[in-house]
C-alpha cells in the first residue's frame, strides 16, 4: 500500500516524533526527585541512552513497545510489510549491538518496556533506584 501523505508531510510529521516519550519523563522525575542525577538522551554515547550516568558507567533505555518488537505487545504493520519488517529487525538488531558495545566496555546496562511503566511506574523506579544503588555500592 502506498503512504497517503506526500513525500514532504511525511517528513514534516516524522519530525514532529519527540525523541522523549512522556513515560520516559515521568520516570526520570521520579528519579530525580529521589536524588539521582543523570543525563538525559547523551548523545556522546553510543545508542544515545535514556538514562546516563558516566560516574558509575551506568545506562538505562526505555524501549517502546513497538519500536523494539516487544514479545508481549509488538504488533506487526499490515501495509508496507517488507519495510517494516527490515525496519524493526534492525532495530532489534541494533539494540543487541549497543548491548555489547556496553557489557563489553564494563558499562552496566539496563533495558525497561514502556508497557512496564505503563504497568507500575512506582515499582518501575524502585527497581531502576535499586538497580543504580546497586551498582554504586559495588563500585571499585
Amino acid at each position: 500500500m502506498a503512504d497517503n501523505m506526500s513525500k514532504l508531510d511525511r517528513t514534516k510529521t516524522m519530525k514532529a516524533i519527540r525523541s522523549q516519550s512522556r513515560l520516559e519523563n515521568l520516570l526520570t522525575k521520579r528519579l530525580w526527585h529521589r536524588g539521582y542525577r543523570f543525563r538525559k538522551n547523551a548523545n556522546s554515547l553510543f545508542g544515545k541512552p535514556d538514562i546516563s550516568i558516566r560516574k558509575y558507567k551506568i545506562v538505562i533505555f526505555i524501549d517502546s513497545c513497538f519500536w523494539h518488537v516487544c514479545p508481549i505487545h509488538s504488533t506487526w504493520p499490515k501495509s508496507n510489510r517488507e519495510y517494516w519488517e527490515n525496519k524493526l529487525l534492525r532495530n532489534q538488531q541494533r539494540d543487541n549491538e549497543v548491548n555489547e558495545h556496553y557489557i563489553k566496555n564494563g558499562w552496566h546496562i539496563k533495558r525497561i518496556w514502556e508497557h512496564e511503566i505503563k504497568k507500575d511506574l512506582i515499582g518501575v523506579v524502585e527497581d531502576v533506584s535499586s538497580f543504580i544503588d546497586n551498582v554504586k555500592k559495588n563500585k571499585p
